[in-house]
């Protein structure tokens, strides 16, 4: 029994080991470990505190600036909507006065971008009539021109009997030959005759609703000429005492400001809004089109405490709230949650959340913030 209690013992250790797992290992091509990426302590990243480590090279590789701010006396500020229109003094309108078929100019028919000069005949508007209207005015004429004979016929004969006849007997019969040319050269010119749409300043075709042979109605629009360096912006207030509480305007094309000069308001409301003009320069605003909108923004003449910063710098969190990156050192930035109001359209004044002598963020501060 001694004997035996060595190999029972040896029987049970091995087949303890064949239960055991054994380890399997994949054939060629069948491994799919990843290789780990080794941890830079050098690169950008978002630390515990809610801040970014952003080291200076990869501030440098994603052009991030900053700038430090200060707190300034700032007018209060009102975005308003608005869109481009024509300067009634530098734009017009092309309509025909009849109805009839539009036939080409020498030139041709302009087109949408084509220039033209004030007085250019654009196109020639054929009259069309019925034809029991146009048998009717060649019967007229055919009177006219029989009475007009008989006229001539009567004057000759009065002519020589001049020493006779009375003289307003004479006078009178060459008034009735001239008022029965006159009558007939009318009437005619309305049988055949065209009418010529001109331009009525110099400026650029901005409608086209021209087509050779297209029949047009009286009254209806057929060309819009307008400068396109003399256009003006029309905003509406749905306060009526902020027309006389304008200090300044302008509006945002882009990255560039241009400043407006406010112009007048209407005295009557439009929609229970108020029509404000603006003007502007017109090489700023000649990228724009005639009913393009935008934004005008229109600063007060009352002024509140604030703090500027460009329109670039906000950005938003994961609980959408507005922020701004504030460099605090020289390789990090922590997210400050501010509340801002518009100022020109290219900067916003921040009311709270920053303090002067901050360093914001001004460019690549969207960059700043996808940083995980």
């Amino acid at each position: 029994m001694k004997r035996l209690a060595p190999t029972l013992l040896g029987f049970a250790l091995f087949g303890a080991c064949l239960l055991l797992p054994a380890p399997v290992y994949a054939g060629p091509g069948h491994d799919h470990d990843e290789p780990v990426a080794a941890a830079s302590g050098n690169a950008p990243k978002r630390l515990p505190d809610g801040s970014v480590f952003l080291p200076k090279p990869a501030q440098r590789q994603l052009n991030v600036r900053t700038m430090r701010v200060q707190r300034h006396a700032i007018p209060r500020t009102l975005e308003l909507a608005g869109r481009v229109v024509m300067d009634p003094n530098a734009g017009g309108r092309i309509q025909s006065s009849i109805a009839g078929r539009l036939e080409a100019a020498p030139k041709g028919l302009p087109g949408i971008g084509q220039v033209v000069r004030k007085g250019e005949v654009l196109a020639y508007v054929m009259p069309t009539v019925g034809s029991i209207e146009r048998s009717n005015q060649v019967a007229q004429l055919a009177e006219l021109r029989s009475a007009r004979s008989v006229a001539e016929r009567r004057l000759a004969r009065l002519r020589q009997l001049e020493d006779t006849v009375a003289r307003r007997d004479l006078e009178a019969a060459e008034a009735d030959v001239a008022s029965l040319t006159e009558r007939i050269a009318a009437l005619g010119a309305g049988l055949g005759n065209r009418e010529a749409l001109v331009a009525p300043v110099s400026g650029v075709i901005a409608t086209a609703n021209a087509v050779a042979g297209q029949l047009v109605d009286a009254r209806e629009l057929v060309f819009e000429v307008v400068d396109p360096t003399r256009l003006r912006i029309e905003a509406v207030a749905y306060d009526p005492a902020m027309a006389s509480d304008v200090g300044g305007a302008s509006i945002a094309i882009g990255d560039q400001k241009v400043p407006l000069t406010f112009l007048g308001a209407a005295r009557s409301l439009r929609e229970q809004a108020l029509p404000m003009s603006f003007a502007a320069d017109g090489k700023a605003l000649g990228q724009l089109a005639v009913g393009q909108p935008v934004r005008v923004f229109v600063q007060s003449k009352t002024r509140v405490d604030g703090i500027p910063v460009p329109a670039s710098s906000l950005v938003r969190n994961p609980s959408n709230q507005t922020i701004v990156w504030v460099k605090t050192r020289p390789e990090r930035f922590e997210p400050r949650v501010v509340t801002t109001e518009p100022l020109d359209g290219t900067r916003v004044a921040v009311g709270s959340g920053l303090q002067p002598g901050d360093r914001v963020a001004t460019r690549g501060a969207t960059l700043v913030n996808q940083v995980r």
